[in-house]
């Protein structure tokens, strides 16, 4: 005769019938887990950073606590250097989401200057071409449609060269960095300039309002409505990395194509649509000195914002979320060279970016190690 099993008392809980049930042990750890190593290592690395940074101050003979105090003073601390802050900000969003998005798929795009470039002179001829007095709201999508066709031409290119012949991305983005540019500075000097300047004519219609038309503390600073197409596109990238089939296709390329392509995945195509819309992304970018700035196209405009794109995505963690918090920093770093210039020489704020990027490099996969490490010795302890 087989003896029975007691029954196991479960106490009543004091919550109704449509309560949510606690969530598991183990998903709350999950979840403890993810969130440490989402911020610890970049506060440590920021940390580190401090520290570097301090001792390059002392070195001039100046006090830490004075100098970033001006650097703080000069750009969140007044509405000229914050307003300068968020208008750099955005054009590392643009170059940031798309050097991340790259990356996501296993591919390192270095072609953010040209294609950025690009994205600008295509919504400048729009501009150009379209008549005068046309409502911004109107002219707003023809404009992003250019802008993002001329960075996504740019970045198709080796895309295509990768997906049919095996081309190095790398190599193929920094050759059309120098080729783009040199092409779109002969267009603006010989065909499109205003005389003795190196900028094309103004857009006839168009223009996006400046922050200072909405809050007069703003004034003189560059920062306009492009920053809210910015965060829209980070919103939208982090949508479609996270939510859409073909975000999941482009993430398990990145991290194993093999196995992607034996589950069915065309990783062909999704290695050049992926350099697609990262051009198309950074092309958007243009609009903010183009469309919400000066409103016409200067040669060398982007001097500097794509490669720093590259920086924005790696201390980012190549997330969208995390790419606007860096492009923050960054732009707070390049406005705050300016600001600190009296007490210290600029470029050691650029050596301070470099050092950013250096800890950040080094030290995240060190304290990640150290947290596993920490988590499997307290489990270990803990397990009878």
């Amino acid at each position: 005769m087989i003896p029975s099993t007691p029954a196991t008392t479960i106490p009543a809980a004091d919550t109704g019938p449509l309560a949510p049930l606690p969530a598991p042990a183990s998903t709350r750890a999950l979840r403890r887990s993810v969130l440490e190593e989402a911020i610890l290592p970049p506060l440590v690395a920021l940390l580190l950073a401090a520290v570097v940074g301090d001792v390059l101050i002392l070195t001039f003979g100046q006090s830490p606590g004075a100098v970033f105090k001006l650097l703080l003073d000069g750009t969140w601390g007044n509405a000229y250097g914050f307003g300068q802050v968020l208008y750099k900000a955005t054009t590392l969003v643009f170059t940031g989401l798309a050097v991340g998005l790259g990356l996501r798929a296993g591919l390192f795009n270095i072609g953010a200057e040209s294609q950025l470039a690009a994205g600008g002179f295509c919504a400048a001829l729009v501009g150009l071409m379209l008549p005068a007095g046309i409502p911004a709201l109107l002219c707003l999508p023809i404009y992003m449609l250019a802008a993002a066709l001329g960075g996504g031409a740019v970045g198709a290119v080796p895309g295509v060269l990768k997906a049919r012949f095996g081309a190095h991305e790398v190599i193929v983005t920094i050759m059309l960095n120098f080729i783009v540019l040199a092409l779109l500075n002969y267009l603006t000097s010989a065909r499109l300039h205003v005389p003795d300047t190196l900028h094309t004519p103004e857009l006839r219609s168009g223009g996006l309002p400046r922050l200072s038309d909405l809050v007069p503390a703003f004034q003189g600073s560059a920062a306009n409505a492009t920053i809210l197409l910015a965060l829209a596109a980070a919103i939208v990238l982090g949508w479609y990395l996270f939510r859409t089939r073909g975000g999941f296709e482009l993430r398990a390329v990145g991290l194993q194509p093999r196995a992607a392509e034996y589950a069915g995945v065309n990783v062909a195509g999704v290695t050049w649509r992926a350099l697609a819309i990262s051009g198309a992304i950074a092309g958007l970018g243009g609009l903010n000195y183009v469309l919400g700035y000066k409103h016409y196209y200067e040669e060398g405009f982007a001097t500097g914002a794509g490669f720093l794109g590259i920086a924005v995505a790696l201390v980012g963690r190549n997330h969208p979320v995390g790419i606007v918090l860096a492009a923050l920093l960054f732009a707070t770093l390049s406005q705050g060279g300016l600001a600190v210039n009296a007490l210290v020489p600029k470029q050691m704020v650029d050596v301070l970016q470099a050092v950013v990027i250096l800890a950040v490099s080094t030290s995240v996969p060190e304290v990640r190690r150290l947290l596993r490490d920490a988590r499997r010795s307290l489990t270990g302890r803990t397990t009878p």
